[in-house]
């Protein structure tokens, strides 16, 4: 690893010296993964230019910069991460470059107590409590305030106008969770990512690895949730978009095995958005995308 820092960091010395591209009145802002990336937007307009490191389908645990990124990062006026180890493998880059250039996790401002603490390890998926992704949205707002301070009050405007929509959006997604039958509201999918969704809409989650898909897992987590499956006649399991669908399919083939039908309910965005230009490639077009697959497949829709 302390090898691989000090090639990257001859690298970042060589690509500082490079002219950005963008407009000298803007911002330009690096963001890890594109839920974050889609906030700063939303936030920033047309005062930003904003790049995502992580695209659709990237798993934000097991990512390890290109050259192209560390272009990026070298060239950024501002960088914005998820923080609570969420991107593993870029932290100590961050904490590195953080004496030089304004490094932000939008996670800080969160009230610890209001964390999900998992052994001892704070969840990550913070934006599935979208009260939560308004302590983010405050974060960036603030920031682009101090940055930028000619724009303070579009960045105040646009900030509180986001939250307004996030605030509808959790009262949506509340009366679509809310017609699935209790008994129904199991939320099976590979990994941890959606303990706080759970906790916000009354589901009870189940991942087959940890929090993060570094974890491993064996024959042994398969069984226990082919067995919980089985025993609470489970119909309906979940891949991610970001996650490897093989873990999934072994559990549907070992519940098929002992004579139960559990069906794949669905590909839910969990570590990254979908597509640009589609809706799931917008944050707030993504959660309303996991919502209605959640409650139409757990309804047996």
């Amino acid at each position: 690893m302390k090898k691989w820092i000090v090639v990257w960091t001859a690298l970042l010395l060589l690509f500082g010296c490079e002219t950005k591209e963008h407009k000298k009145d803007v911002i330009y802002i690096v963001a890890t993964t594109g839920q974050i990336a889609d906030l700063v937007e939303r936030v920033g307009g047309e005062h930003v230019h904003v790049e995502a490191l992580m695209g659709p389908g990237v798993d934000p645990h097991l990512y390890k910069a290109t050259q192209g990124d560390i272009q990026k990062l070298s060239q950024a006026d501002v960088i914005f991460y998820n923080g609570l180890h969420l991107e593993g493998k870029l932290g100590e880059i961050f904490s590195k470059m953080s004496k030089t250039k304004k490094v932000v996790p939008i996670s800080e401002a969160i009230p610890k107590e209001k964390l999900i603490d998992v052994d001892g390890v704070y969840d990550p998926h913070i934006w599935f409590d979208l009260d939560l992704w308004s302590y983010a949205v405050r974060t960036v707002k603030d920031e682009l305030s101090a940055i930028d301070p000619k724009y303070k009050q579009t960045y105040e405007e646009r900030g509180e106008e986001y939250i307004s929509e996030l605030m509808k959006l959790k009262e949506e997604a509340k009366r679509e969770i809310s017609s699935i039958p209790k008994q129904q509201r199991v939320l099976i999918t590979a990994h941890d990512a959606f303990h706080y969704f759970g906790r916000a809409y009354d589901i009870e989650v189940v991942g087959l690895q940890g929090l993060s898909t570094d974890a491993e897992y064996g024959l042994k987590d398969i069984q226990e949730l082919v067995d919980l499956i089985v025993s609470r006649n489970i119909q309906a399991v979940f891949v991610e978009s970001s996650v490897s669908k093989k873990a999934i399919e072994a559990v549907v083939e070992g519940a098929k095995q002992r004579g139960h039908h559990v069906s794949i309910g669905g590909e839910l965005f969990s570590d990254a958005l979908g597509r640009k230009g589609t809706e799931e490639g917008t944050f707030i077009g993504m959660y309303r995308y996991n919502v209605k697959t959640i409650t139409q497949a757990l309804k047996g829709e």
